[in-house]
């Protein structure tokens, strides 16, 4: 199998992409990563000689994380990103990864590999820990910001495939995002859609409120992307308060310090659960080809996980069988 990595994506970047790389293809052999962008840049990362499963594809350009993602990808054609695509569209690799500009991977991908028969709108997924020792996959969560039922029809079908072909979920929980559990709650969208779920050959559990979420109420999370991105975004932003303000508190005084010494390997199991590392690339579900987005803060671990997660995508055909569940899942369009 052979995926293509953007080597000069993320804040991390040559870096995490060029270890994260080394490191899986040391642990599969049947693996090939082509790590795409400046060859000197990334052969100055190299821990050693180049292995046998490690590939550089040269270009001279760079997307930057505040460029206009379509001007970026129609402008920057020997971009790092956009090459990375390009090589997934004409079938020279399995798979694409970037920790790069979201928009401008969802716009490349969407150019040049296309939708998927039959799907109106790809999602963009994300992993959202939770107390259970898993994650929610969530989608859309920014993609698209208006949809229509039909949209979020098929983000369900495609994130419980993804859901049970990568992460393993047998039947996986489908939940739609909404402000109650009730089934005539929500505005004009949820209400709409929620009848499509219940008729879907989908385990949708019906409605379920955004306290719940990392309580673990449900495998795969429906939204439209602006209240998806709004969910996510809340939710890293709180996360990151919490932790700032414990390490504000356990090195304020001396005994908090001793406090903290104690605590320190539960904080740290805690910590492990809530990584996002520890679940590698969240998918872009409905296009032609394979394309996952990392995190773009990803460190080595978090880049090899998302080359893992780009494996069991290709090796376990979710597109295919995506493709067979949406003929066989047919409703009439709504507005």
């Amino acid at each position: 199998m052979r995926i293509a990595l953007d080597a000069m994506g993320g804040d991390n970047a040559p870096r995490s992409a060029v270890l994260g790389a080394w490191e899986a293809v040391k642990e599969n052999p049947a693996l090939t990563v082509v790590l795409v962008g400046d060859e000197e840049a990334i052969r100055r990362e190299l821990p050693g000689e180049l292995p046998s499963g490690l590939e550089i594809h040269h270009t001279s350009e760079i997307i930057e994380a505040d460029d206009e993602p379509v001007r970026a990808v129609r402008r920057k054609k020997d971009s790092s990103l956009v090459v990375t695509v390009q090589l997934a569209k004409e079938g020279k690799v399995d798979a694409a990864i970037s920790a790069g500009n979201t928009g401008a991977l969802m716009t490349a991908g969407l150019l040049l590999c296309g939708r998927m028969e039959g799907i109106e709108r790809p999602a963009l997924a994300a992993f959202i820990p939770n107390i259970k020792g898993r994650v929610t996959l969530a989608l859309d969560v920014g993609a698209n910001m208006d949809a229509k039922p039909q949209h979020l029809y098929q983000y369900a079908i495609m994130g419980s495939l993804y859901a049970e072909k990568v992460l393993g979920f047998e039947r996986p929980r489908v939940g739609l995002l909404n402000v109650g559990t009730e089934e005539g709650k929500g505005n004009e969208l949820t209400k709409a859609v929620y009848g499509m779920l219940v008729d879907a050959d989908l385990h949708f559990i019906g409605n379920v409120e955004s306290r719940d979420v990392m309580q673990g109420e449900c495998d795969v999370l429906v939204s439209d992307g602006f209240v998806g991105n709004v969910l996510l975004k809340a939710m890293e932003g709180t996360a990151a308060t919490i932790f700032s303000v414990l390490k504000q508190e356990f090195t304020s005084s001396l005994i908090n310090k001793v406090g903290a010494a104690i605590l320190k390997p539960g904080l740290v199991r805690f910590r492990k659960r809530m990584d996002y590392a520890e679940y590698g690339g969240a998918p872009l579900l409905g296009l032609r080809r394979p394309v996952i987005k990392a995190h773009g803060s990803s460190d080595e671990r978090a880049v090899k996980n998302a080359i893992a997660s780009g494996v069991r995508f290709v090796s376990q055909d979710v597109n295919g069988y995506i493709q067979d569940a949406l003929q066989k899942n047919t409703p009439g369009e709504s507005e």
